[in-house]
């Protein structure tokens, strides 16, 4: 999967209204995300909404971004890089 792929899905399940530390399913996690991606205006504004939670809550930003990025990556498979492609 590509990295930028992750990003944007797991900057939308941040904006998103699902709570941190939950177990979604990867339904759930689908509509979060378009959800959250319609809301905002599309993924910049996901990444927007994650710059602004990074600047005023910092201590609260980084564990729900790694909440997103591992449900992200749950549900999504892990990241596949060139080199692992070609092994």
């Amino acid at each position: 999967m590509r990295t930028q792929l992750v990003a944007a899905r797991a900057a939308a399940l941040f904006a998103s209204d699902l709570p941190s530390g939950s177990s979604p399913s990867a339904g759930d996690v689908a509509a979060a995300i378009a959800h959250a991606i319609h809301v905002c205006g599309g993924s910049r504004g996901c990444v927007a909404s994650l710059a602004a939670a990074y600047g005023e809550c910092p201590e609260t930003a980084a564990p729900r971004m790694r909440w997103a990025r591992g449900v992200v990556l749950t549900v999504y498979g892990p990241e596949r890089t060139d080199l692992a492609l070609a092994a």
